[in-house]
């Protein structure tokens, strides 16, 4: 029997969350490269790591490192921002029905609210958003300090699928719906589409399906076609959906959703 999830919104009071399902890490970090061991530290996934490590903010014993092949020595002291990074013992996954106007990242210097500000402290363990989702669009963002699983989702490789119901200016022509189904190309390359079809009837609203990831794709699939995208809502991601989970809330996945989503990858 499907366990029962308890939904929450996000308030500026404390309330106890529903109980989460937390896995043990038993991974070895000594010998384990720099960038993978940031990715079990709960920062971000390893690809990121990578990046933060080139450009220059990791310190290893105090020290620079840019060479994210490094392999972690035992008595090494990882750093950033200034803060000794220690992996996380447990594994955490969050699914949040993400609300309009709220940033995928973990921090912003200009002090607009992220999706970890609507996580808020209900999550003890430090965690991440898996891809990114832009401001104004709204759905399904898994978050979680799991690095691996982390960089395995995000990987073009894996193929991971995403529903999207998108509801344009005007009424979208039949022959622009051919055209994407049938694939159309961008300035970065050809833009592969599973599935295309009008939504719930209605001319102006779409649902399309795709598992490629790039920068603001389905915005830019139908600015393509000059229509203006009025609301984004990624509806189902990775065999996940946003079943009685309401816009601005998040949940922790089950035990079975974990299963489903490493068997995925």
């Amino acid at each position: 029997m499907k366990k029962k999830h308890t939904t929450r919104k996000f308030t500026n009071k404390t309330t106890t969350p529903a109980k989460q399902q937390k896995h043990k890490s038993t991974e070895k970090v000594e010998g384990m490269r720099l960038n993978k061991y940031i990715a079990h530290c709960g920062i971000c996934s390893r690809r990121e790591a990578a990046e933060l490590v080139k450009t220059g903010e990791i310190k290893v014993n105090g020290n620079v490192l840019i060479e994210p092949w490094y392999q972690i020595q035992e008595g090494d002291k990882v750093e950033y921002k200034g803060k000794q990074l220690q992996p996380e013992v447990h594994k955490i996954y969050v699914l949040m029905n993400k609300p309009k106007n709220a940033i995928t990242t973990v921090s912003d210097d200009r002090n607009r609210r992220t999706v970890l500000d609507i996580i808020g402290t209900k999550v003890e363990e430090r965690i991440f958003p898996v891809g990114r989702l832009d401001r104004a669009t709204v759905g399904l963002l898994l978050l979680t300090n799991d690095g691996d699983l982390a960089n395995k989702l995000a990987h073009p490789s894996y193929q991971v699928q995403k529903i999207y119901h998108v509801t344009l200016d005007r009424d979208v022509k039949q022959a622009h719906i051919d055209a994407i189904r049938a694939g159309i190309t961008l300035e970065d390359g050809p833009v592969p589409v599973d599935i295309v079809n009008y939504a719930k009837g209605k001319q102006n609203e779409v649902m399309i399906e795709i598992h490629i990831g790039r920068n603001r794709i389905v915005r830019r699939i139908f600015e393509h076609f000059h229509y203006e995208v009025k609301k984004l809502d990624r509806t189902y991601y990775a065999g996940l959906t946003k079943k009685d989970l309401p816009r601005g809330n998040f949940r922790y996945l089950t035990e079975r959703e974990v299963i489903m989503l490493k068997h995925f990858t």
